[in-house]
């Protein structure tokens, strides 16, 4: 069996994510306090006890969900992954899994990833939209009938779930679009940013800084990166990868449907919730996700 390890990103995060890991092993303990030391702030009480609006914070939000990915990876794996990837955020996850960062450096650029996005966002409000029901080619072609606004295909998440981003009169614009192409569903999504869109740039640049000083190391074993859903294991082609990232679509159908090219026959989500394992049913019922 060829074993591949998944981590998913912002939105599975839920208050009192990670409480039984911390109360239960020793070296999430320790883990999470280094973080803390790290991030200069108890990012764990906000996990533990915030409120909604606290662990919606972006800066919040995705430190909060590595953490949480990563401790669940360090006490429930035996075996090394056979390939690995991750949903936009995951992403990191996996390249700490997989031994192409170290944990502190992850956490580091996730911490400035998400600095930089909320900045972007607060510079140019965007937002988000889910649109059900149609090929990912149909909802492409409808995002091009836009052309006063920026609108691009986000997040390919499976078959017939896409999440288009861009501006806030641009998406405005195109949902009824895609309703009148035949969508099942096509609804915004309460975000307050145009994430994995052009609208990401500054966020992109002040990122690529911090990417650019990091060490990066041979992996383990490939990694399935959002930008091209192929696997890498070159630590310059993963550094360009994840400059990219934050401009670029999550192409994770195309990424679980390679793994699967590639010899993948079980799945196994590390992080909050089961969003990825949902998806992969749907991309292809006839693996296994554990």
């Amino acid at each position: 069996m060829t074993k591949s390890f998944v981590f998913p990103g912002q939105g599975s995060q839920f208050r009192g994510m990670g409480q039984d890991l911390y109360d239960n092993h020793a070296v999430v303990r320790d883990l999470f306090e280094r973080a803390n030391e790290l991030l200069g702030l108890r990012i764990t009480d906000v996990m533990f006890s915030g409120t909604d609006d606290e662990l919606r914070a972006t800066r919040v939000t995705q430190p909060a969900i590595f953490l949480h990915s990563v401790a669940a990876f360090m006490v429930n794996t035996v075996e090394k992954p056979d390939m690995v990837a991750g949903h936009s955020l995951g992403e990191f996850s996996a390249l700490v899994a997989c031994g192409a960062l170290s944990f502190e450096d992850a956490l580091l650029l996730v911490s400035a990833r998400a600095e930089a996005m909320q900045k972007a966002c607060e510079q140019q409000p965007g937002t988000m939209a889910a649109v059900l029901g149609l090929p990912d080619e149909k909802v492409e072609e409808v995002c091009r009938f836009v052309t006063d606004d920026i609108v691009v295909a986000a997040n390919f998440n499976c078959n017939g779930q896409v999440v288009i981003s861009g501006t806030v009169s641009g998406i405005d614009k195109v949902v009824p679009l895609m309703k009148e192409a035949g969508a099942k569903r096509a609804l915004k999504l309460p975000v307050g940013g145009a994430f994995h869109s052009p609208l990401m740039q500054p966020a992109a640049e002040a990122l690529g800084k911090a990417i650019e000083q990091t060490t990066i190391h041979q992996p383990i074993c490939p990694i399935y990166q959002n930008v091209c859903a192929l696997p890498q294991t070159d630590p310059e082609v993963i550094r360009q990868n994840l400059l990219l990232q934050l401009t670029s679509p999550v192409r994770w159908t195309q990424s679980v449907n390679q793994m699967i090219a590639d010899g993948a026959t079980e799945f196994y989500e590390f992080g909050p919730g089961d969003v990825l394992k949902n998806l992969i049913r749907k991309i292809n019922p006839d693996v296994t996700v554990g």
